[in-house]
């Protein structure tokens, strides 16, 4: 996935036009000030700690002041909201003056080596990814000890929609990018073959699921290439998503202790699993103002209104998800440790208090780490999922011939459990794995984003996946307290399929490679 990406080169120089000194700058979007958490840190006490930023658009670089006491000037005009600046303007800081240059027009810039790096071939990956699924869908005819040719059908469903999104994307949109979709594709169908060992019927709704989480995940990448149509439509989606708490609250009914599914005909819907995308988009839409509390605010009380109607709703596994996410879209813009261990502090005393005052909260938590003590009560679950575990082996036991099965939430919060059973444990750790690269990859590549809106969401989304992944993974083995959250791709859930594509598009939007068709145009 690294492969074929940019070099972390300069963008563009500043230069002191004092001491001639050149500032690389490395960003799409860079944060100017005194504050080490700065992407770029003046030494001179007459700046304030957040001064100004620097940022990339279509038309052009842009300067825009962040409520500095001196002001910022371009060219000696003092900058109201924001200005453009070409090479060979001046801007004005404190005491501080810089002149923005190409890179090409420092002298003795030393370029670094390029080393061709061949990016691998998004077919040959598909094509591999394939064959795998051909492998797991053969694996499920036979499963049960007797053959079917019904698993054939999720395999053909698969196989179509993923070889049609590869042309449509490479072919038709001219992109240069297919690996996060790939390894997409393949979560998915181990996920829909294996739940298939249960019963073929069982997969339709997955199907459909997966074809509506790629037409989010197509629309979203649409969607996120417009920065000025990101801004317009922020308020309108942070909206949109307390109106759909308020629904769940009014029209939800309550399935395993949580009020969060509400029901449409034959088909149940989880509108948390919606709110994630709602709650990275909203969290990291704010873009002029990089590096300030002021930045926060909005997001706090947006942030605030979730957590209250995840405790109305007794869905305390997606609060952690929300918290944690919270965590990273906030230190991300603030850069602040101290606003985040605040928030830690206030959060742990709001976990005293919940669990203080609603004793029915912990008594959920009341067999964790003595699940061995209630093997046929609160603990059923649990110690069936590490028996079985155990007895897949590295290899497992072949789809549809687990007993784990027959247990309750098998195939979506105990689907861990599952894999390991059925197809082993060295491909449970690879799944595990994967995921969890999903994050630092979205990471490695914030330096590379044609915006912090791209980086950010990007790292939001990875983490929340990450997280949500350790919290299925360890609830089930015991390690923490059963959440009922699903594990991204492979638990069986139509909302949390399509959600997990959505938040795939941030990761993707993130990639610069993405739009690099449409900014060639």
């Amino acid at each position: 996935m690294k492969r074929g990406r940019r070099r972390e080169d300069p963008v563009v120089i500043l230069e002191d036009m004092v001491s001639h000194e050149a500032i690389p700058v490395l960003y799409w979007e860079n944060s100017i000030g005194r504050s080490k958490s700065c992407d770029i840190v003046l030494q001179d006490p007459t700046v304030s700690r957040d001064h100004a930023v620097l940022m990339r658009r279509e038309s052009g670089w842009i300067v825009t002041d962040t409520g500095s006491k001196s002001g910022t000037f371009v060219n000696g005009t003092k900058v109201k909201d924001k200005m453009q600046i070409l090479p060979g303007d001046s801007i004005a800081m404190g005491s501080t003056a810089l002149m923005l240059k190409r890179t090409s027009d420092v002298k003795n810039s030393k370029k670094p080596k390029r080393t061709v790096r061949h990016a691998a071939s998004p077919a040959g990956l598909l094509a591999a990814t394939t064959f795998v699924q051909l492998l797991l869908c053969i694996q499920a005819c036979f499963g049960g000890g007797k053959f079917s040719y019904l698993p054939a059908v999720p395999f053909g469903a698969i196989f179509a929609m993923e070889w049609l999104l590869y042309l449509f994307s490479m072919k038709g949109l001219g992109h240069v990018s297919f690996e996060l979709e790939t390894i997409a594709f393949l979560l998915s169908s181990i996920g829909i073959l294996l739940i298939s060992g249960t019963g073929v019927e069982n997969t339709y709704l997955q199907l459909g699921a997966l074809f509506g989480g790629i037409l989010l995940f197509c629309t979203m990448i649409w969607f996120l290439s417009d920065l000025d149509r990101v801004m317009r439509w922020r308020l309108a989606i942070g909206i949109l998503a307390v109106l759909l708490f308020a629904a769940n609250l009014v029209l939800a009914r309550e399935h395993n202790g949580s009020r969060n599914w509400i029901s449409l005909g034959p088909v149940s819907i989880q509108p948390s699993e919606f709110i994630k995308i709602a709650f990275v988009f909203v969290g990291t839409s704010t873009l002029d103002r990089l590096q300030t509390a002021k930045n926060l605010t909005g997001f706090i009380g947006f942030s605030a209104v979730c957590m209250g109607s995840l405790f109305l709703m007794r869905d305390f596994g997606t609060a952690c998800v929300f918290f944690v996410t919270f965590l990273i879209i906030a230190f991300m813009r603030s850069g602040s440790v101290r606003t985040i261990a605040l928030i830690c502090a206030v959060a742990v005393f709001g976990a005293f208090l919940i669990l203080k005052f609603k004793p029915y909260v912990a008594q959920r938590f009341e067999a964790w780490r003595h699940v061995w003590e209630h093997v046929n009560e609160s603990g059923y679950q649990q110690t069936r999922v590490l028996s079985y575990s155990a007895s897949g082996g590295l290899f497992g036991l072949g789809i549809g011939n687990g007993s784990l099965k027959s247990v309750f939430a098998s195939t979506s919060d105990l689907v861990f459990g599952m894999v390991c059973e059925e197809l082993g444990m060295l491909l449970a750790v690879i799944i595990v794995l994967t995921l969890a690269f999903l994050m630092f990859y979205a990471r490695s590549d914030v330096t590379r984003s044609r915006s912090t809106f791209y980086s950010i969401s990007s790292c939001a989304a990875g983490g929340m996946l990450l997280f949500q992944t350790c919290l299925n993974v360890f609830g089930a083995t015991d390690v923490l307290p059963m959440t009922g959250v699903t594990l991204p791709f492979i638990s069986m859930g139509g909302s949390s399929m399509v959600a997990v594509w959505g938040l795939l598009a941030f990761i993707k939007a993130s990639d610069e490679r993405t739009y690099a068709a449409r900014r060639k145009s």
